[in-house]
């Protein structure tokens, strides 16, 4: 267990959710987003004081550690992400219903990911390990499909301004989103490549871009693209 790198995520973390509710947009429509993004840090702040603490850090007989609070922080930061991009997505427009529908669906899927991640991780059998992972890397599959697909063309039926903001944000997530299950299929939950050092401080990059950077980087996008929408309805009037 490496207490320096759980010391430093909870410490960013927090600093982090401070620095993004006031920095952020206050009011509609991007007062949501703002909420929603420092809430996201708030909770991997905890779940790295919980690891920094030994709070649910399992050590299995083959002596590979889990960390539980992960998998809770991660079962909860990352619905919060996907229903801002949803709600970028439609922006506050759509059939009644519609994104509802779309809210459940992706973070049913990601949530089973979640889920699904970590009983790969308890398994300590290699056959339940890997159909476990396996089931897990579907399920983000499915959530990348419904990103990339239908609510990639709701943004595009939104206006250019709208979906070129969207297509930033989700090709970031996207991206790093695909290294947590590089890290978690070398590291010793998987096929020990590298060491549970090494693998938590990788974790700790990755959530930073994913939880802090990205909180920055989608708010200026969202704030670009409604002062463009802005002067182009001034333009009209």
């Amino acid at each position: 267990m490496d207490q320096t790198a759980f010391t430093i995520g909870f410490s960013i973390m927090a600093i982090a959710s401070l620095a993004i509710y006031a920095t952020g947009g206050k009011t509609f429509p991007s007062r949501h987003h703002t909420l929603m993004h420092a809430s996201v840090p708030f909770i991997a702040a905890t779940a790295y004081l919980a690891m920094a603490l030994g709070f649910g850090n399992v050590l299995l007989d083959s002596g590979t550690p889990v960390y539980l609070a992960r998998y809770a922080d991660w079962s909860i930061t990352t619905p919060i992400l996907l229903a801002g991009l949803v709600m970028l997505a439609f922006h506050e427009q759509g059939k009644p219903g519609e994104m509802g529908g779309f809210l459940t669906a992706i973070i049913v899927l990601d949530v089973m990911m979640i889920v699904t991640g970590l009983i790969s991780s308890l398994a300590e059998a290699p056959f339940a390990k890997w159909v476990w992972y396996l089931w897990s890397c579907a399920a983000f599959l499915g959530v990348v499909y419904l990103l990339w697909g239908p609510l990639r063309a709701i943004a595009a039926a939104k206006g250019s301004v709208m979906a070129a903001c969207y297509n930033k944000n989700v090709a970031l997530l996207t991206v790093v989103w695909f290294i947590y299950p590089v890290v978690f299929l070398v590291g010793p939950e998987g096929i020990k490549i590298i060491t549970d050092a090494t693998s938590v401080w990788a974790f700790l990059i990755l959530d930073v871009i994913a939880k802090v950077f990205y909180a920055f980087y989608a708010a200026a996008n969202l704030e670009k693209a409604l002062r463009h929408s802005q002067r182009h309805s001034a333009d009209r009037v």
